[in-house]
Protein backbone atom coordinates (compact mmCIF):
# COMPACT_ATOMS: atom_id res chain seq x y z
CA UNK A 1 0.00 0.00 0.00
CA UNK A 2 1.31 3.46 -0.85
CA UNK A 3 0.46 6.63 0.99
CA UNK A 4 0.46 10.12 -0.50
CA UNK A 5 -0.48 13.44 1.00
CA UNK A 6 0.22 15.25 -2.25
CA UNK A 7 -2.98 16.28 -3.98
CA UNK A 8 -1.28 18.87 -6.10
CA UNK A 9 -3.21 17.99 -9.26
CA UNK A 10 -6.54 19.11 -7.83
CA UNK A 11 -8.25 21.95 -9.78
CA UNK A 12 -7.85 24.54 -6.99
CA UNK A 13 -4.08 24.09 -7.00
CA UNK A 14 -3.97 24.29 -10.80
CA UNK A 15 -5.88 27.55 -10.59
CA UNK A 16 -3.39 28.84 -8.01
CA UNK A 17 -0.52 28.13 -10.39
CA UNK A 18 -2.34 29.78 -13.30
CA UNK A 19 -3.26 32.89 -11.36
CA UNK A 20 0.23 33.18 -9.85
CA UNK A 21 1.86 32.93 -13.28
CA UNK A 22 -0.44 35.54 -14.85
CA UNK A 23 0.03 38.02 -12.00
CA UNK A 24 3.80 37.58 -12.04
CA UNK A 25 4.01 38.09 -15.80
CA UNK A 26 2.12 41.36 -15.36
CA UNK A 27 4.34 42.64 -12.53
CA UNK A 28 7.55 41.60 -14.31
CA UNK A 29 6.52 43.52 -17.43
CA UNK A 30 5.55 46.57 -15.38
CA UNK A 31 8.75 46.57 -13.31
CA UNK A 32 10.97 46.06 -16.34
CA UNK A 33 9.30 48.81 -18.42
CA UNK A 34 9.13 51.35 -15.61
CA UNK A 35 12.57 50.34 -14.37
CA UNK A 36 14.00 51.32 -17.77
CA UNK A 37 11.91 54.48 -17.95
CA UNK A 38 12.83 55.47 -14.38
CA UNK A 39 16.54 54.48 -14.63
CA UNK A 40 16.04 52.23 -11.58
CA UNK A 41 18.33 49.22 -11.24
CA UNK A 42 16.54 48.28 -8.01
CA UNK A 43 13.28 48.01 -9.93
CA UNK A 44 14.95 46.06 -12.76
CA UNK A 45 16.57 43.73 -10.20
CA UNK A 46 13.20 43.14 -8.58
CA UNK A 47 11.79 42.44 -12.06
CA UNK A 48 14.54 39.84 -12.53
CA UNK A 49 13.68 38.34 -9.15
CA UNK A 50 9.98 38.15 -9.99
CA UNK A 51 10.81 36.75 -13.44
CA UNK A 52 12.69 33.91 -11.78
CA UNK A 53 9.67 33.31 -9.55
CA UNK A 54 7.42 33.16 -12.59
CA UNK A 55 9.76 30.63 -14.21
CA UNK A 56 9.79 28.66 -10.97
CA UNK A 57 6.01 28.49 -11.03
CA UNK A 58 5.95 27.47 -14.71
CA UNK A 59 8.61 24.77 -14.35
CA UNK A 60 7.12 23.52 -11.09
CA UNK A 61 3.63 23.34 -12.54
CA UNK A 62 4.85 21.46 -15.62
CA UNK A 63 6.94 19.11 -13.48
CA UNK A 64 4.06 18.46 -11.09
CA UNK A 65 1.73 17.63 -13.95
CA UNK A 66 4.34 15.36 -15.56
CA UNK A 67 4.96 13.68 -12.20
CA UNK A 68 1.30 12.56 -12.14
CA UNK A 69 1.82 10.36 -15.21
CA UNK A 70 1.56 6.63 -14.63
CA UNK A 71 4.78 4.54 -14.34
CA UNK A 72 5.95 2.67 -17.41
CA UNK A 73 8.08 -0.44 -17.91
CA UNK A 74 11.05 1.85 -18.55
CA UNK A 75 10.28 4.44 -15.87
CA UNK A 76 9.03 2.15 -13.13
CA UNK A 77 8.90 4.91 -10.51
CA UNK A 78 6.96 7.15 -12.86
CA UNK A 79 8.08 10.74 -13.45
CA UNK A 80 8.02 12.09 -9.90
CA UNK A 81 11.67 13.10 -9.98
CA UNK A 82 10.91 15.62 -12.73
CA UNK A 83 10.08 18.04 -9.89
CA UNK A 84 13.68 17.72 -8.68
CA UNK A 85 14.98 18.39 -12.19
CA UNK A 86 12.73 21.46 -12.39
CA UNK A 87 14.20 22.84 -9.15
CA UNK A 88 17.72 22.42 -10.53
CA UNK A 89 16.85 24.13 -13.84
CA UNK A 90 15.14 26.98 -11.96
CA UNK A 91 18.33 27.62 -10.02
CA UNK A 92 20.56 27.71 -13.09
CA UNK A 93 18.22 30.12 -14.92
CA UNK A 94 18.08 32.36 -11.87
CA UNK A 95 21.87 32.50 -11.49
CA UNK A 96 22.33 33.46 -15.15
CA UNK A 97 19.83 36.31 -14.83
CA UNK A 98 21.48 37.48 -11.60
CA UNK A 99 24.85 37.68 -13.39
CA UNK A 100 23.40 40.02 -16.02
CA UNK A 101 21.70 42.20 -13.39
CA UNK A 102 24.89 42.36 -11.31
CA UNK A 103 26.92 43.62 -14.26
CA UNK A 104 24.36 46.35 -15.02
CA UNK A 105 24.23 47.33 -11.35
CA UNK A 106 28.01 47.73 -11.12
CA UNK A 107 27.94 49.94 -14.21
CA UNK A 108 25.19 52.05 -12.63
CA UNK A 109 27.19 52.43 -9.41
CA UNK A 110 30.12 53.75 -11.43
CA UNK A 111 27.90 56.12 -13.41
CA UNK A 112 24.79 57.04 -11.38
CA UNK A 113 21.84 58.54 -13.25
CA UNK A 114 18.76 60.37 -12.06
CA UNK A 115 16.10 57.98 -10.79
CA UNK A 116 12.38 58.75 -11.08
CA UNK A 117 11.56 57.78 -7.53
CA UNK A 118 7.78 58.19 -7.79
CA UNK A 119 7.59 55.51 -10.50
CA UNK A 120 9.78 53.23 -8.41
CA UNK A 121 7.55 53.62 -5.34
CA UNK A 122 4.30 53.03 -7.24
CA UNK A 123 5.45 50.02 -9.26
CA UNK A 124 7.31 48.33 -6.39
CA UNK A 125 4.27 48.96 -4.18
CA UNK A 126 2.19 47.11 -6.76
CA UNK A 127 4.76 44.31 -6.56
CA UNK A 128 4.14 44.00 -2.83
CA UNK A 129 0.41 43.56 -3.48
CA UNK A 130 0.90 41.05 -6.31
CA UNK A 131 3.36 38.91 -4.34
CA UNK A 132 1.10 39.04 -1.30
CA UNK A 133 -1.91 37.89 -3.35
CA UNK A 134 0.14 35.13 -4.98
CA UNK A 135 1.27 33.90 -1.56
CA UNK A 136 -2.38 33.75 -0.46
CA UNK A 137 -3.13 31.35 -3.34
CA UNK A 138 -0.84 28.80 -1.68
CA UNK A 139 -1.76 29.54 1.95
CA UNK A 140 -4.07 26.56 2.42
CA UNK A 141 -1.98 24.01 0.50
CA UNK A 142 1.27 24.96 2.24
CA UNK A 143 0.00 23.48 5.49
CA UNK A 144 0.17 19.94 4.13
CA UNK A 145 2.44 20.09 1.05
CA UNK A 146 6.15 20.93 1.22
CA UNK A 147 6.25 22.09 -2.40
CA UNK A 148 3.39 24.54 -1.89
CA UNK A 149 4.91 25.67 1.40
CA UNK A 150 8.09 26.57 -0.46
CA UNK A 151 6.09 28.64 -2.98
CA UNK A 152 4.19 30.36 -0.18
CA UNK A 153 7.35 31.37 1.70
CA UNK A 154 9.07 32.37 -1.56
CA UNK A 155 6.40 34.95 -2.41
CA UNK A 156 6.28 36.27 1.14
CA UNK A 157 10.02 36.92 0.76
CA UNK A 158 9.42 38.58 -2.61
CA UNK A 159 6.94 40.96 -1.02
CA UNK A 160 9.61 41.93 1.50
CA UNK A 161 12.15 42.50 -1.31
CA UNK A 162 9.66 44.77 -3.11
CA UNK A 163 9.25 46.62 0.18
CA UNK A 164 12.98 47.30 0.10
CA UNK A 165 12.63 48.83 -3.36
CA UNK A 166 9.84 51.09 -2.08
CA UNK A 167 12.10 52.20 0.76
CA UNK A 168 14.84 52.97 -1.79
CA UNK A 169 12.40 55.09 -3.81
CA UNK A 170 11.34 57.01 -0.73
CA UNK A 171 14.96 57.54 0.33
CA UNK A 172 15.89 58.89 -3.12
CA UNK A 173 12.87 61.21 -3.13
CA UNK A 174 13.87 62.61 0.27
CA UNK A 175 17.64 62.87 -0.22
CA UNK A 176 18.20 63.05 -3.96
CA UNK A 177 21.01 60.46 -3.64
CA UNK A 178 20.66 58.35 -6.79
CA UNK A 179 23.37 55.87 -5.73
CA UNK A 180 20.87 54.45 -3.22
CA UNK A 181 19.05 52.72 -6.10
CA UNK A 182 21.92 50.50 -7.33
CA UNK A 183 22.95 49.93 -3.70
CA UNK A 184 19.50 48.45 -2.99
CA UNK A 185 19.87 46.44 -6.20
CA UNK A 186 23.05 44.87 -4.80
CA UNK A 187 21.21 43.93 -1.61
CA UNK A 188 18.45 42.28 -3.67
CA UNK A 189 21.10 40.36 -5.64
CA UNK A 190 22.62 39.08 -2.40
CA UNK A 191 19.18 37.86 -1.27
CA UNK A 192 18.62 36.12 -4.62
CA UNK A 193 22.06 34.46 -4.62
CA UNK A 194 21.58 33.22 -1.06
CA UNK A 195 18.17 31.69 -1.82
CA UNK A 196 19.53 30.27 -5.11
CA UNK A 197 22.46 28.67 -3.29
CA UNK A 198 20.11 26.94 -0.87
CA UNK A 199 17.86 25.79 -3.70
CA UNK A 200 20.85 24.51 -5.70
CA UNK A 201 22.21 22.55 -2.73
CA UNK A 202 18.78 21.10 -1.94
CA UNK A 203 18.10 20.06 -5.55
CA UNK A 204 21.56 18.46 -5.94
CA UNK A 205 21.10 16.60 -2.65
CA UNK A 206 17.74 15.26 -3.81
CA UNK A 207 19.21 14.27 -7.18
CA UNK A 208 21.94 12.32 -5.33
CA UNK A 209 19.30 10.48 -3.27
CA UNK A 210 20.18 12.21 0.01
CA UNK A 211 17.74 11.86 2.90
CA UNK A 212 15.17 14.69 2.58
CA UNK A 213 15.84 17.50 5.05
CA UNK A 214 12.39 17.19 6.63
CA UNK A 215 13.09 13.58 7.68
CA UNK A 216 15.42 12.65 10.55
CA UNK A 217 16.83 9.23 9.66
CA UNK A 218 18.06 8.75 13.25
CA UNK A 219 14.50 9.18 14.54
CA UNK A 220 13.23 6.75 11.92
CA UNK A 221 15.84 4.16 12.93
CA UNK A 222 15.02 4.65 16.61
CA UNK A 223 11.32 4.15 15.95
CA UNK A 224 11.98 0.90 14.07
CA UNK A 225 14.45 -0.40 16.68
CA UNK A 226 11.99 0.34 19.49
CA UNK A 227 9.28 -1.85 17.97
CA UNK A 228 8.68 -4.74 20.45
CA UNK A 229 9.07 -7.38 17.73
CA UNK A 230 12.36 -5.99 16.34
CA UNK A 231 15.85 -6.97 17.51
CA UNK A 232 17.92 -5.43 14.72
CA UNK A 233 17.57 -2.89 11.91
CA UNK A 234 19.92 -2.80 8.92
CA UNK A 235 20.09 -1.62 5.29
CA UNK A 236 17.92 1.42 6.06
CA UNK A 237 17.66 3.77 3.06
CA UNK A 238 15.53 6.89 2.69
CA UNK A 239 15.46 9.05 -0.42
CA UNK A 240 13.23 11.46 -2.32
CA UNK A 241 11.00 10.28 -5.14
CA UNK A 242 10.11 13.91 -5.82
CA UNK A 243 10.18 17.25 -4.02
CA UNK A 244 7.10 16.13 -2.08
CA UNK A 245 7.37 12.35 -1.72
CA UNK A 246 9.88 10.12 0.09
CA UNK A 247 10.62 6.40 -0.10
CA UNK A 248 12.17 3.94 2.35
CA UNK A 249 13.60 0.43 2.24
CA UNK A 250 14.73 -1.48 5.33
CA UNK A 251 15.54 -4.97 6.61
CA UNK A 252 14.41 -5.79 10.16
CA UNK A 253 15.27 -8.86 12.23
CA UNK A 254 12.46 -9.88 14.57
CA UNK A 255 12.38 -11.96 17.74
CA UNK A 256 9.11 -13.64 16.77
CA UNK A 257 7.07 -14.58 13.75
CA UNK A 258 5.14 -11.65 12.32
CA UNK A 259 2.41 -11.43 9.73
CA UNK A 260 1.29 -8.93 7.11
CA UNK A 261 -0.50 -6.79 9.70
CA UNK A 262 2.87 -5.96 11.31
CA UNK A 263 4.20 -4.61 8.00
CA UNK A 264 1.00 -2.68 7.23
CA UNK A 265 0.99 -1.14 10.73
CA UNK A 266 4.66 -0.17 10.49
CA UNK A 267 4.24 1.41 7.06
CA UNK A 268 1.24 3.36 8.31
CA UNK A 269 3.27 4.73 11.23
CA UNK A 270 6.18 5.68 8.96
CA UNK A 271 3.75 7.69 6.86
CA UNK A 272 1.96 9.29 9.81
CA UNK A 273 5.06 10.15 11.87
CA UNK A 274 7.63 10.95 9.22
CA UNK A 275 5.71 11.61 6.00
CA UNK A 276 7.25 8.62 4.19
CA UNK A 277 4.71 7.61 1.55
CA UNK A 278 6.44 4.58 -0.03
CA UNK A 279 7.93 1.94 2.28
CA UNK A 280 9.39 -1.45 1.36
CA UNK A 281 10.01 -3.56 4.47
CA UNK A 282 11.76 -6.93 4.61
CA UNK A 283 11.27 -8.85 7.84
CA UNK A 284 13.73 -11.59 8.78
CA UNK A 285 13.18 -14.31 11.40
CA UNK A 286 14.88 -17.65 11.71
CA UNK A 287 16.59 -17.29 8.34
CA UNK A 288 13.29 -16.56 6.54
CA UNK A 289 12.05 -13.25 5.24
CA UNK A 290 8.68 -11.63 4.66
CA UNK A 291 8.39 -8.81 2.09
Amino acid sequence: MEYSHSDISRPSTDNSFRAGIVLNIAIVAAELIFGLISNSMALISDAGHNFSDMLTLVFSWIAVRVSQREPTFRFTYGFRRSTILAAFINTLVLLVSVGAILWATIMRLRHPVEVKSVNVILVAGTGIIVNGITALFFREGQRTDINLRSAFLHFITDALVSSGVVVAGIAIALTGLNWIDPAISLIIIVVIVYSSYRLLIDSVNLALDAVPENIDIHEVRKYLEDLPEVSEVHDLHIWALSTTEAALTVHMVTTCQTDLSFIVRTRGQLHQRFGIEHSTIQVEFGGNSEA
